[in-house]
């Protein structure tokens, strides 16, 4: 971490959605990046409505789990108890405390399942998480294209600017119902958020095969170009732009973060220059 700061100044931490963090962890990062480095973090899988481990919830949680929950491998938000999801949000957030206090923590990403569909109790629900988080900024992506098809579109977009939460702007593999298409929106003139997914379509809804697999996909300069003049007209509405690469495998994404920031460079010079 303490070289990766070194050369880029922002990183995702994907940790958080598989198990809720720690404080002392959440220390040690402070400690080993500058102060003006910034974390992007994913809710806990539980926080938007997905299944987590039951062996990874803390120790206080498990032992306030309902019987039946007690022996499931595998838990999700609606089997709990109202109270222990309100603990659920309160050990995330105490555990990324040491990095609000710095006032490097950047946002939390809500990524909501592919089974999260348009509707007034899903807004809600998304409302009901920008208030629990507080001040703390989050992020929503969404995993079904409903959101954005001809029908929903304009009032998704709208809900989400009306709301001031930033909407994740996505690139990813075209031609499934969980595909997103590549719209391009600031919602909040806070935060423009952009999360490059890779396209691999042989691997986006495979089963049983690692993050690392599923968004193996290393992308092309003519691809990364086309992004270029999207990232940059979004940054111009956006008090900051943060471009994360999630194509997890191997040096795939640090590779890609370079290119994507050197053509954004070229374009800031080429419009400069044009300016002068």
């Amino acid at each position: 971490l303490q070289y990766y700061a070194s050369q880029f100044p922002l990183v995702e931490i994907d940790s958080t959605y598989y198990a809720l963090p720690s404080a002392r962890v959440a220390q040690l990062w402070r400690d080993r990046t500058p102060p003006d480095f910034t974390f992007d973090a994913k809710a806990h899988a539980l926080m938007t409505g997905q299944g987590t481990e039951t062996r990874r919830l803390p120790k206080a949680i498990r032992e306030e789990l309902p019987e039946d929950l007690k022996g499931k491998s595998r838990i999700y938000a609606k089997d709990l108890p109202k109270e222990l999801m309100d603990e659920v949000w309160r050990f995330f957030l105490d555990g990324m405390q040491p990095l609000r206090e710095t006032g490097q923590l950047g946002s939390i990403l809500l990524q909501y399942p592919k089974w999260f569909f348009p509707s007034n109790e899903n807004r809600d629900l998304i409302l009901d998480s920008k208030e629990r988080l507080g001040d703390v900024r989050c992020a929503v992506e969404f995993r079904h294209g409903s959101w954005l098809n001809e029908k929903n579109q304009e009032r998704t977009i709208r809900f989400l600017a009306d709301n001031d939460i930033p909407f994740v702007m996505v690139d990813e593999p075209q031609g499934f119902k969980s595909s997103l298409p590549p719209v391009v929106a600031v919602t909040s003139h806070g935060l423009a958020l952009f999360r490059f997914h890779g396209r691999n379509k042989e691997t986006w809804e495979a089963k049983n095969i690692t993050p690392a697999e599923r968004f193996r996909y290393l992308y092309d300069e003519g691809e990364l170009k086309e992004w270029v003049p999207k990232v940059a007209s979004a940054a111009k509405e956006a008090k900051e732009t943060h471009v994360l690469m999630n194509n997890c495998f191997a040096n795939y994404g640090t590779t890609n973060a370079r290119e994507m920031a050197k053509l954004l460079e070229e374009l800031r010079l080429e419009e400069q220059g044009t300016a002068e």
